[in-house]
């Protein structure tokens, strides 16, 4: 797993994707700093997030659309399947090198922490709470991109259909209760609040788990066919 995850994470800076990732969320925290914080004069550090949360539904689509699809385009997909390594290393490889990319985009964001702390030290367990929050919320949208990469033959389509199904996330709840489930963005909000939700952490969790789990049963059979 950790040649897979060291060969992705290079790849990704290797090739314009991780710098334009970083580059295009820092861009709108920027935006949403200035409008939670600046302009009102606020030193909730935690107001950011409840933006950058919703911009994660199109920017996550930046990393995880090349994942499989890209083998695929290029034609090294018969190398990944007979590879010796399982698919198991392989995915996880894969799901990791996109996640340390989300911790280190997410490590830049204590650059509007410090400005703040100039006027104001912000609560600090709300801001602890909000970045793991955060970062359980990007685990769970990168493990969901990553399962729709492998079953898509076009990077595009891929990011087309990860940004759908995320945006209507945000309205299924509203038809039925049943789709509470996977309204990802509403159990990102109570981290905000600088507690640990026990039931909206353990959700985050499987949900990455069963899109990981998913992906590598997809992987598999494909490696099987092959």
């Amino acid at each position: 797993m950790w040649a897979v995850l060291k060969k992705e994470f290079k790849s990704y800076f290797l090739s314009p994707i991780g710098y334009v990732f970083i580059g295009v969320f820092l861009a709108m925290c920027s935006l949403f700093f200035y409008i939670t914080a600046i302009a009102i004069g606020s030193t909730n550090f935690e107001f950011m997030f409840f933006y950058a949360a919703q911009s994660l539904s199109f920017i996550i689509p930046i990393l995880t659309m090349r994942m499989f699809a890209e083998e695929r385009k290029n034609g090294t997909e018969q190398l990944l399947l007979t590879s010796p390594k399982s698919m198991f290393s392989i995915t996880l490889g894969k799901y990791f090198a996109a996640v340390l990319v989300t911790v280190i985009t997410e490590l830049f964001t204590l650059i509007y922490f410090a400005i703040l702390c100039y006027f104001k030290v912000p609560d600090l367990p709300v801001t602890i709470m909000t970045l793991i929050g955060f970062l359980l919320l990007s685990m769970a949208y990168i493990a969901f991109g990553m399962f729709i990469s492998s079953i898509t033959e076009n990077q595009i389509i891929a990011a087309i259909i990860t940004v759908a199904a995320f945006i209507l996330t945000w309205f299924l709840p509203d038809i039925s209760q049943i789709f509470n489930s996977v309204a990802l963005l509403e159990k990102f909000y109570p981290f905000t609040m600088g507690v640990i939700p026990i039931e909206e952490t353990i959700s985050l969790i499987a949900f990455s788990a069963l899109f990981i789990i998913l992906t590598i049963i997809i992987m598999t059979r494909r490696k099987l066919i092959k």
